[in-house]
Protein backbone atom coordinates (compact mmCIF):
# COMPACT_ATOMS: atom_id res chain seq x y z
CA UNK A 1 0.00 0.00 0.00
CA UNK A 2 2.98 2.38 0.71
CA UNK A 3 4.54 1.84 -2.57
CA UNK A 4 1.16 2.27 -4.12
CA UNK A 5 0.67 5.53 -2.44
CA UNK A 6 4.07 6.43 -3.42
CA UNK A 7 3.75 5.88 -7.20
CA UNK A 8 0.70 7.92 -7.05
CA UNK A 9 2.14 10.73 -5.20
CA UNK A 10 4.96 10.80 -7.86
CA UNK A 11 1.66 10.67 -11.07
CA UNK A 12 0.17 13.36 -9.18
CA UNK A 13 1.29 16.35 -10.58
CA UNK A 14 1.30 15.04 -14.10
CA UNK A 15 -2.34 13.28 -13.82
CA UNK A 16 -3.77 17.33 -12.77
CA UNK A 17 -1.84 18.35 -15.64
CA UNK A 18 -3.89 16.01 -18.08
CA UNK A 19 -7.07 16.69 -16.41
CA UNK A 20 -6.29 20.89 -16.81
CA UNK A 21 -5.58 19.97 -20.51
CA UNK A 22 -8.50 18.23 -20.85
CA UNK A 23 -10.39 21.13 -19.49
CA UNK A 24 -8.43 23.22 -21.29
CA UNK A 25 -9.97 21.84 -24.92
CA UNK A 26 -13.56 21.10 -23.65
CA UNK A 27 -15.64 23.32 -25.67
CA UNK A 28 -17.40 26.34 -23.57
CA UNK A 29 -20.13 28.17 -24.56
CA UNK A 30 -20.35 32.04 -22.75
CA UNK A 31 -23.69 33.26 -22.40
CA UNK A 32 -25.26 36.24 -21.14
CA UNK A 33 -28.32 36.12 -19.38
CA UNK A 34 -30.97 38.51 -16.78
CA UNK A 35 -31.56 37.78 -13.98
CA UNK A 36 -34.55 34.71 -13.77
CA UNK A 37 -34.59 34.42 -17.24
CA UNK A 38 -33.05 31.81 -19.27
CA UNK A 39 -30.43 30.38 -17.00
CA UNK A 40 -33.53 30.04 -14.46
CA UNK A 41 -35.91 28.75 -16.84
CA UNK A 42 -33.40 26.21 -17.86
CA UNK A 43 -32.99 24.81 -15.31
CA UNK A 44 -35.82 24.63 -13.38
CA UNK A 45 -36.88 22.41 -17.02
CA UNK A 46 -34.55 20.22 -16.34
CA UNK A 47 -32.57 21.06 -19.70
CA UNK A 48 -29.10 21.27 -18.65
CA UNK A 49 -27.93 17.40 -17.66
CA UNK A 50 -25.60 16.23 -20.00
CA UNK A 51 -24.28 19.00 -21.81
CA UNK A 52 -21.50 18.14 -24.36
CA UNK A 53 -19.59 21.45 -23.87
CA UNK A 54 -19.19 23.77 -20.46
CA UNK A 55 -22.12 26.38 -20.20
CA UNK A 56 -19.99 29.92 -18.65
CA UNK A 57 -23.69 32.21 -17.48
CA UNK A 58 -22.67 35.95 -16.87
CA UNK A 59 -25.73 38.00 -15.53
CA UNK A 60 -26.32 41.40 -16.44
CA UNK A 61 -28.76 43.93 -14.98
CA UNK A 62 -30.34 44.48 -18.76
CA UNK A 63 -30.06 43.89 -22.41
CA UNK A 64 -27.82 47.09 -23.12
CA UNK A 65 -24.89 45.93 -20.85
CA UNK A 66 -25.28 42.46 -22.38
CA UNK A 67 -25.24 43.31 -25.94
CA UNK A 68 -22.07 45.65 -24.97
CA UNK A 69 -20.43 43.16 -23.56
CA UNK A 70 -21.05 40.44 -26.22
CA UNK A 71 -19.27 43.40 -28.65
CA UNK A 72 -16.68 43.36 -26.36
CA UNK A 73 -16.25 39.54 -26.48
CA UNK A 74 -16.86 38.99 -23.20
CA UNK A 75 -19.81 36.63 -24.05
CA UNK A 76 -21.08 34.49 -27.11
CA UNK A 77 -24.58 35.00 -26.92
CA UNK A 78 -27.51 35.72 -24.92
CA UNK A 79 -31.01 36.87 -24.52
CA UNK A 80 -32.49 40.33 -25.58
CA UNK A 81 -36.15 41.88 -26.38
CA UNK A 82 -35.81 42.98 -30.62
CA UNK A 83 -35.99 46.89 -29.62
CA UNK A 84 -32.37 46.52 -28.19
CA UNK A 85 -30.73 44.23 -30.80
CA UNK A 86 -32.08 46.36 -33.16
CA UNK A 87 -30.35 49.54 -31.79
CA UNK A 88 -26.88 47.43 -31.24
CA UNK A 89 -27.23 46.30 -34.94
CA UNK A 90 -27.59 49.81 -35.76
CA UNK A 91 -24.59 50.70 -33.57
CA UNK A 92 -23.05 47.91 -35.17
CA UNK A 93 -22.51 45.65 -33.17
CA UNK A 94 -21.32 42.63 -34.80
CA UNK A 95 -24.55 40.42 -33.52
CA UNK A 96 -26.92 38.47 -35.43
CA UNK A 97 -30.33 36.43 -34.01
CA UNK A 98 -30.49 32.78 -34.31
CA UNK A 99 -33.59 31.85 -32.28
CA UNK A 100 -36.84 33.92 -32.07
CA UNK A 101 -39.50 34.00 -29.78
CA UNK A 102 -43.27 35.57 -29.62
CA UNK A 103 -45.46 36.93 -26.82
CA UNK A 104 -48.47 38.30 -26.21
CA UNK A 105 -47.78 42.37 -24.73
CA UNK A 106 -50.18 42.53 -22.01
CA UNK A 107 -47.12 43.57 -20.33
CA UNK A 108 -45.58 45.98 -22.15
CA UNK A 109 -47.86 48.73 -21.54
CA UNK A 110 -48.13 52.57 -20.74
CA UNK A 111 -48.79 52.81 -16.79
CA UNK A 112 -50.91 55.75 -15.80
CA UNK A 113 -51.11 56.47 -11.76
CA UNK A 114 -54.60 54.91 -10.96
CA UNK A 115 -56.53 57.83 -9.72
CA UNK A 116 -55.09 59.84 -12.95
CA UNK A 117 -57.68 61.64 -15.38
CA UNK A 118 -55.73 60.45 -18.70
CA UNK A 119 -57.50 57.22 -20.45
CA UNK A 120 -55.83 57.48 -23.66
CA UNK A 121 -52.70 57.94 -25.77
CA UNK A 122 -54.29 60.96 -27.33
CA UNK A 123 -54.44 62.41 -23.79
CA UNK A 124 -50.97 61.92 -23.24
CA UNK A 125 -50.00 65.06 -25.70
CA UNK A 126 -47.81 67.37 -23.71
CA UNK A 127 -47.44 65.25 -20.74
CA UNK A 128 -44.24 62.92 -19.40
CA UNK A 129 -43.28 59.88 -20.06
CA UNK A 130 -40.22 57.96 -18.34
CA UNK A 131 -39.08 55.19 -19.47
CA UNK A 132 -35.22 53.35 -20.64
CA UNK A 133 -33.74 54.76 -24.09
CA UNK A 134 -33.85 52.39 -26.79
CA UNK A 135 -35.60 50.55 -24.83
CA UNK A 136 -38.99 48.31 -25.69
CA UNK A 137 -40.88 50.55 -23.60
CA UNK A 138 -39.50 53.50 -26.12
CA UNK A 139 -40.67 51.47 -28.47
CA UNK A 140 -44.28 51.22 -27.57
CA UNK A 141 -44.54 54.85 -26.86
CA UNK A 142 -43.31 55.34 -30.30
CA UNK A 143 -45.71 52.84 -31.93
CA UNK A 144 -49.00 53.92 -29.60
CA UNK A 145 -48.25 57.59 -30.42
CA UNK A 146 -48.05 56.62 -34.24
CA UNK A 147 -51.24 54.52 -33.54
CA UNK A 148 -53.15 58.43 -32.23
CA UNK A 149 -51.65 60.24 -34.67
CA UNK A 150 -49.16 62.13 -32.69
CA UNK A 151 -45.59 62.43 -33.59
CA UNK A 152 -42.96 61.33 -30.98
CA UNK A 153 -42.20 65.37 -30.36
CA UNK A 154 -45.75 65.16 -28.56
CA UNK A 155 -44.65 63.97 -25.85
CA UNK A 156 -41.76 64.46 -23.25
CA UNK A 157 -39.88 61.97 -22.42
CA UNK A 158 -37.84 61.25 -19.82
CA UNK A 159 -35.14 58.27 -20.36
CA UNK A 160 -35.12 56.48 -16.49
CA UNK A 161 -34.18 53.17 -15.54
CA UNK A 162 -36.91 50.88 -14.10
CA UNK A 163 -36.52 51.50 -10.52
CA UNK A 164 -36.37 55.37 -10.62
CA UNK A 165 -38.88 55.49 -13.19
CA UNK A 166 -41.41 53.90 -11.08
CA UNK A 167 -40.79 56.12 -8.16
CA UNK A 168 -40.97 59.09 -10.43
CA UNK A 169 -44.88 58.10 -11.48
CA UNK A 170 -45.63 57.53 -7.80
CA UNK A 171 -44.68 60.75 -6.77
CA UNK A 172 -46.41 62.60 -9.65
CA UNK A 173 -43.03 63.75 -11.14
CA UNK A 174 -44.15 62.01 -14.51
CA UNK A 175 -47.08 61.60 -16.07
CA UNK A 176 -46.76 58.12 -17.60
CA UNK A 177 -44.22 55.27 -17.32
CA UNK A 178 -43.48 53.06 -20.15
CA UNK A 179 -42.44 49.57 -18.94
CA UNK A 180 -42.27 45.59 -19.10
CA UNK A 181 -42.21 42.61 -17.27
CA UNK A 182 -42.51 42.43 -14.22
CA UNK A 183 -42.58 46.05 -13.38
CA UNK A 184 -46.24 46.15 -15.20
CA UNK A 185 -48.10 43.08 -12.97
CA UNK A 186 -46.39 44.65 -9.67
CA UNK A 187 -47.54 47.51 -10.48
CA UNK A 188 -51.19 46.22 -11.44
CA UNK A 189 -50.92 43.77 -8.57
CA UNK A 190 -49.90 46.28 -6.28
CA UNK A 191 -52.77 49.08 -7.46
CA UNK A 192 -50.02 51.71 -8.05
CA UNK A 193 -51.68 51.88 -11.63
CA UNK A 194 -53.04 50.73 -14.63
CA UNK A 195 -52.73 50.33 -18.15
CA UNK A 196 -53.33 53.02 -20.90
CA UNK A 197 -52.11 51.00 -23.77
CA UNK A 198 -50.02 47.85 -23.99
CA UNK A 199 -48.18 46.51 -27.13
CA UNK A 200 -50.76 44.23 -28.44
CA UNK A 201 -51.53 45.10 -32.32
CA UNK A 202 -48.98 47.85 -32.25
CA UNK A 203 -45.17 45.81 -31.02
CA UNK A 204 -44.77 42.19 -32.79
CA UNK A 205 -43.98 40.90 -29.01
CA UNK A 206 -40.52 39.34 -30.58
CA UNK A 207 -37.79 38.46 -28.27
CA UNK A 208 -34.42 36.85 -29.31
CA UNK A 209 -31.66 34.37 -28.73
CA UNK A 210 -28.51 36.09 -30.25
CA UNK A 211 -25.04 35.38 -31.12
CA UNK A 212 -21.92 37.25 -31.90
CA UNK A 213 -20.53 36.65 -35.69
CA UNK A 214 -17.83 35.16 -34.13
CA UNK A 215 -19.29 32.44 -32.25
CA UNK A 216 -22.13 31.77 -35.16
CA UNK A 217 -18.91 31.11 -37.36
CA UNK A 218 -16.51 29.35 -34.33
CA UNK A 219 -19.52 27.54 -32.34
CA UNK A 220 -22.29 26.37 -34.10
CA UNK A 221 -22.95 23.20 -32.43
CA UNK A 222 -22.65 24.75 -29.11
CA UNK A 223 -25.66 27.31 -29.80
CA UNK A 224 -27.44 24.50 -31.19
CA UNK A 225 -27.51 22.47 -28.59
CA UNK A 226 -28.18 25.50 -26.32
CA UNK A 227 -31.23 26.42 -28.96
CA UNK A 228 -32.58 22.82 -28.82
CA UNK A 229 -32.21 22.84 -24.85
CA UNK A 230 -34.12 26.49 -24.55
CA UNK A 231 -36.42 25.93 -26.99
CA UNK A 232 -37.49 22.78 -25.13
CA UNK A 233 -37.44 24.78 -21.53
CA UNK A 234 -39.56 27.65 -23.27
CA UNK A 235 -42.59 24.87 -24.39
CA UNK A 236 -42.15 23.25 -20.77
CA UNK A 237 -43.39 26.48 -19.27
CA UNK A 238 -45.87 26.92 -22.08
CA UNK A 239 -47.91 24.70 -20.96
CA UNK A 240 -47.61 24.98 -17.06
CA UNK A 241 -46.19 28.33 -16.40
CA UNK A 242 -46.84 27.70 -12.25
CA UNK A 243 -43.55 25.53 -11.70
CA UNK A 244 -41.29 28.06 -13.34
CA UNK A 245 -42.86 31.48 -11.76
CA UNK A 246 -42.69 29.46 -8.09
CA UNK A 247 -38.92 29.26 -9.13
CA UNK A 248 -38.89 32.73 -10.45
CA UNK A 249 -40.55 34.23 -7.13
CA UNK A 250 -37.91 32.41 -4.80
CA UNK A 251 -35.12 33.34 -7.12
CA UNK A 252 -36.24 37.11 -7.30
CA UNK A 253 -37.86 37.63 -3.99
CA UNK A 254 -41.69 38.97 -5.50
CA UNK A 255 -44.53 37.35 -4.62
CA UNK A 256 -45.64 34.61 -6.80
CA UNK A 257 -48.89 36.04 -8.04
CA UNK A 258 -46.70 38.46 -10.13
CA UNK A 259 -44.77 35.70 -12.47
CA UNK A 260 -47.87 33.76 -13.02
CA UNK A 261 -49.80 36.37 -13.79
CA UNK A 262 -46.86 37.61 -16.21
CA UNK A 263 -46.20 33.94 -17.59
CA UNK A 264 -49.58 32.77 -17.95
CA UNK A 265 -51.06 35.75 -19.81
CA UNK A 266 -47.37 36.79 -22.28
CA UNK A 267 -47.44 32.88 -23.39
CA UNK A 268 -43.65 32.79 -24.96
CA UNK A 269 -43.44 30.41 -27.80
CA UNK A 270 -40.19 29.46 -29.91
CA UNK A 271 -41.20 30.61 -33.67
CA UNK A 272 -38.95 29.91 -37.05
CA UNK A 273 -37.27 32.81 -38.14
CA UNK A 274 -40.08 32.86 -40.97
CA UNK A 275 -40.68 35.96 -43.35
CA UNK A 276 -43.15 37.22 -40.99
CA UNK A 277 -40.51 38.14 -38.15
CA UNK A 278 -38.05 39.21 -40.82
CA UNK A 279 -41.09 41.71 -41.52
CA UNK A 280 -42.07 42.90 -38.29
CA UNK A 281 -38.19 43.19 -37.39
CA UNK A 282 -38.28 45.69 -40.58
CA UNK A 283 -41.34 47.30 -38.92
CA UNK A 284 -39.35 47.53 -35.44
CA UNK A 285 -36.24 48.93 -37.58
CA UNK A 286 -38.31 51.25 -40.10
CA UNK A 287 -40.05 52.77 -36.85
CA UNK A 288 -37.14 54.28 -35.52
CA UNK A 289 -35.74 55.59 -38.50
CA UNK A 290 -39.08 57.30 -38.77
CA UNK A 291 -38.58 58.26 -35.20
CA UNK A 292 -35.31 59.79 -35.55
CA UNK A 293 -33.16 57.39 -33.46
CA UNK A 294 -32.10 55.49 -36.33
CA UNK A 295 -30.09 57.33 -38.75
CA UNK A 296 -31.32 55.93 -41.99
CA UNK A 297 -27.54 55.76 -43.01
CA UNK A 298 -26.91 53.26 -40.30
CA UNK A 299 -30.28 51.43 -40.37
CA UNK A 300 -29.75 47.56 -41.12
CA UNK A 301 -32.17 45.02 -42.90
CA UNK A 302 -33.67 42.99 -40.99
CA UNK A 303 -32.64 39.96 -43.12
CA UNK A 304 -28.33 40.51 -42.65
CA UNK A 305 -29.32 40.46 -38.68
CA UNK A 306 -31.16 37.55 -38.34
CA UNK A 307 -29.55 34.03 -39.41
CA UNK A 308 -32.44 31.59 -40.24
CA UNK A 309 -29.62 28.86 -40.92
CA UNK A 310 -30.92 27.40 -37.06
CA UNK A 311 -34.79 26.93 -37.65
CA UNK A 312 -34.47 23.20 -37.89
CA UNK A 313 -32.55 22.90 -34.90
CA UNK A 314 -34.86 24.68 -33.46
CA UNK A 315 -38.07 22.89 -35.03
CA UNK A 316 -36.94 19.61 -33.93
CA UNK A 317 -37.79 20.62 -30.46
CA UNK A 318 -41.44 21.87 -31.05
Amino acid sequence: MRRVLAVLALLAPALLTLAGLARADEPVLRVGDQRGNARALMEAAGVLADLPYRLDWSEFPAAAPLLEALNAGAIDAGGVGDAPFTFAAAAGVPVKAFLAFRNRQDGLAILVAKDSPIRSVAELKGKSIATNRGSIGHQVVLAALEEAGLPASAVTLRFLPPADAKIALASGSVDAWATWEPYTSTAELTGLARVVRDGNGITPGLSFAVASDAALKTKRAQLADFGRRLVAARDWALKDPAPYAAVWSKLIGLPEAVPLRWFSRAQYRAVPIDEAVVADEQRNIDLYVRSGLIPQARAPKAEAILDRSFEPAAAAVR
